[in-house]
């Protein structure tokens, strides 16, 4: 059984990550706020294979999200959540870049990218979308 997270305030997003990620085997948590998903992260019941996280959340976005999540790893508090971002715009891509996360896609959204990405993530490599030069990449 597959339990992913996914950060964001905005119901559309929820929506079409949910119909083209899940399945009778899958389970969500979902946060819409940033500052949730550490404490969601930690308390889970099932442990979160893979978060997707929308790079505008509220107070505390993505990327804030992202770096939080891996400064709990590296310091033995949380276990390695590979970590897909949803990015607004390809410029986004220089912030997606420096986050630390092992994916990211640009809106707007479709079913085959989102599996894509996590496949490759959940597999151990990243996937990457907008880098100048390149079409999306799978690598891993």
């Amino acid at each position: 059984m597959a339990h992913y997270l996914l950060a964001t305030d905005a119901d559309w997003i929820v929506d079409q990550v949910q119909a083209a990620l899940g399945g009778p085997d899958t389970t969500w948590t979902v946060c819409r706020s940033g500052k949730q998903v550490r404490g969601a992260v930690a308390s889970a019941a099932t442990p979160v294979d893979a978060a997707l996280l929308d790079l505008q959340i509220g107070t505390m976005g993505g990327m804030a999200v992202v770096l939080d999540l891996r400064l709990e790893e590296s310091g033995g508090r949380l276990p390695h959540v590979p970590v897909v971002m949803l990015l607004d715009r390809s410029a986004d891509v220089f912030l997606a870049q420096r986050s630390a996360a092992e994916g990211w896609l640009i809106k707007p959204l479709d079913a085959i990218r989102l599996r894509r990405a996590l496949r490759t993530v959940l597999a151990g490599g990243t996937y990457t979308e907008g880098v100048p030069g390149d079409e999306p990449v799978a690598a891993g």
